[in-house]
């Protein structure tokens, strides 16, 4: 499956997330989704991961910019044990009260 097909197809699967978009939930803030929403592969593809769960883009990108591919795979293998993780308890707790087409850049960690 390609580009516009599969993005109907997602669109299909997000109506069987919720009975209405208003109540669809992003999977890792659990905020309501709004108008943008992108498929999160749990296990990454790269790492022989096939579910996919919906998510805000903020969410998505904070996930990629502070974990990587392999260590998602390995460590943070549930949408759980990530939420458990320091770094995006905080970013949980930052973005808890934002709209949610919210969007800011999203920067990865600084070497300390």
């Amino acid at each position: 499956m390609r580009g516009r097909v599969r993005r109907k197809a997602a669109f299909a699967a997000l109506d069987h997330v919720a009975e209405s978009p208003a109540q669809a939930r992003c999977a890792l803030c659990e905020r309501p989704l709004g108008r943008r929403v992108e498929w999160h592969h749990v296990v990454p593809k790269s790492e022989g991961g096939r579910v996919t769960v919906p998510v805000h883009p903020i969410c998505h990108r904070t996930i990629h910019a502070i974990i990587s591919n392999a260590d998602l795979a390995r460590v943070y293998p549930t949408i759980q044990a990530l939420r458990e993780r320091e770094d995006i308890q905080r970013f949980l707790r930052w973005i808890a009260n934002k709209p949610p087409d919210f969007h800011a850049p999203t920067r990865k960690p600084s070497e300390r």
